[in-house]
């Protein structure tokens, strides 16, 4: 059973872990965790809860997510795992032809060429149809206040935000563009934090979400609009790619890391990259302690290594060259952890055998739980807002290949290769919960350092989130935060590591964690403290 004591990390923000019984809700925004406990106790489940959050999350986390992204979830209930994934494919009229066309050598970063089918809406749908209890329309109502009446900013929401306008106002040029600065920045600046916003036209996109059960955004009204201004601008996404989208349900894949099974959402998404990580390192001792010089260094070079796996390999799983049963076989493992020394490596792919994000976690007193990630990707996503609708589209199309050969090609109708991962952990039949840390490329890396801080090192939720961290960024090159100290920067940099030093919070992901003691129902819970992380429970 994973550690209920109160250890707690001595470089964390002292922010003690939580406990409840009834529910709980962990998210990176007060405002939205408070709305999935008041779903919960309006006679929710952990699944309402969720998607609540989430749909509140697009109004007061904007730089992070959006009606216009995916998704992706693991869901606890009635004793199974179920897996949903909800990200949307690149339109039918997206090609790499289309785009040489248009003059790139690769996938653009914003406009409307990176806009793939937005899968959260339906995700919602989805998941409150199948599994929820109360009507999508009242779990939605907490979001749609809040788009309608306003909020106040948080301050690490308006830091992201300022940063992102000023970003934008540099790079973005166009008439496709000019909705995301009458939305997000109206009086021609980003909001400050404690200053009001509110978008009247998320509102009713809200709205009329929870009463056509998603319909509206995919064969309705939010459909004409998208499909009216892609063609106005030169974009590819059409009526008929969204109308004939629907979210997978799909088997999690898992590997077992000394006696716990780590759940993940198989490729598309990255998860599975953690999964590698933890395959090559189940058999080593790291007795010697978490923040070891030499726990650090197998721990980054096992990374590595999957990571270079994961972006040759990993796309829509019916196009990958390999399987995820390949990759995670136990003699692939071991083959790959012989190649960690006692030096740093440049990492390259091995030849198996063939065979911008928001996270948030909630429980219920019936056994429930739920590990939920959303996304727009890089912030805000592609710059472009859908007029009259509030809507800002993702850019996921951007992580697409333009070479003809490579496993993760653009092709119409597939789906990318995807950054945003949720995560779960249990340990034989018991569920003990769920995980994540958002963050683009961190989150493997930040899913990987939860785990074995929870399985190796004892640590508990929130002391695994407070645990500094480390992020491998290309060839030696790996970000520490300076909570770590000098010394082990130059140990590691004496195994041929280039270390960089950044303070918390830059760019270390975010996370959210609920474990679940099998013996009592005692929900215990973690939050970010490098952002405005925050649990509401009862």
């Amino acid at each position: 059973m994973v550690s209920f004591d109160s250890q707690h990390y001595p470089y964390s923000s002292q922010r003690m872990v939580t406990y409840a019984k009834k529910g709980m809700v962990a998210t990176s925004q007060p405002l939205a965790s408070q709305a999935g406990l008041d779903i919960l106790k309006k006679g929710g489940n952990a699944i309402d809860a969720a998607i609540a959050t989430a749909a509140c999350l697009t109004v007061v986390e904007p730089t992070s997510n959006g009606i216009g992204g995916d998704a992706f979830a693991l869901v606890w209930t009635k004793g199974e795992l179920h897996g949903l994934n909800a990200s949307g494919p690149a339109p039918n009229a997206l090609s790499i032809d289309a785009v040489k066309e248009k003059g790139y050598k690769e996938m653009p970063t914003f406009g409307l060429t990176p806009v793939t089918v937005p899968g959260a809406p339906a995700a919602w749908a989805e998941l409150s149809d199948k599994l929820g209890r109360l009507p999508l329309k009242d779990v939605l109502a907490p979001a749609v206040e809040y788009a309608r009446e306003g909020y106040p900013l948080s301050p690490t929401l308006a830091f992201f935000w300022k940063k992102a306008e000023e970003a934008f106002r540099e790079k973005l040029d166009g008439d496709e563009f000019a909705h995301w600065f009458t939305t997000f920045a109206p009086d021609g600046r980003a909001p400050e934090a404690g200053e009001m916003w509110k978008s009247e036209e998320h509102a009713r996109t809200l709205e009329l979400i929870g009463e056509t059960n998603a319909e509206a955004f995919y064969k309705g009204e939010i459909a004409d609009r998208i499909d009216s201004f892609s063609k106005e601008h030169g974009g590819f996404i059409r009526k008929e790619d969204l109308a004939s989208y629907k979210p997978e349900w799909v088997k999690p894949i898992s590997v077992n890391y000394k006696g716990y099974d780590v759940w993940e959402i198989p490729p598309n998404g990255q998860g599975i990259v953690a999964l590698m990580a933890l395959n090559m390192l189940k058999d080593d001792d790291f007795s010697a302690g978490r923040d070891d010089v030499d726990t650090l260094h197998r721990q980054i070079e096992a990374m590595k290594l999957a990571f270079a796996d994961g972006h040759r390999y990993v796309t829509e799983e019916s196009e990958m060259s390999v399987t995820s049963d390949d990759l995670l076989s136990p003699e692939y493992g071991r083959e790959r952890r012989k190649l960690i020394g006692e030096h740093a490596m440049h990492p390259s792919a091995g030849e198996p055998p063939k065979g911008g994000t928001v996270y948030l976690a909630t429980a219920d007193d019936e056994g429930n739980m739920v590990s939920f990630i959303q996304s727009n990707y890089m912030g805000f996503g592609s710059g472009v807002v859908v007029p009259d609708t509030g809507i800002a589209l993702q850019n996921r199309g951007h992580n697409f290949s333009l070479d003809q050969e490579h496993d993760n090609a653009l092709k119409p109708g597939k789906r990318t290769f995807h950054t945003i991962i949720p995560g779960f952990l249990t340990k034989g039949n018991e569920a003990v919960g769920p995980f994540g840390v958002m963050g683009g490329f961190m989150q493997p890396q930040g899913h990987m350092q939860v785990v074995m801080s929870t399985v190796d090192f004892g640590l508990n939720p929130q002391a695994a989130l407070d645990a500094p961290r480390w992020q491998w960024m290309k060839d030696r090159t790996v970000m520490f935060e300076q909570s770590f100290g000098a010394p082990v920067a130059q140990q590691l940099t004496r195994k041929g590591h280039d270390i960089q030093v950044a303070h918390m919070g830059g760019g270390f992901g975010r996370g959210q964690i609920i474990w679940r003691n099998p013996e009592t129902g005692v929900l215990a819970g973690g939050t970010e403290s490098r952002t405005d992380g925050s649990i509401s429970a009862y």
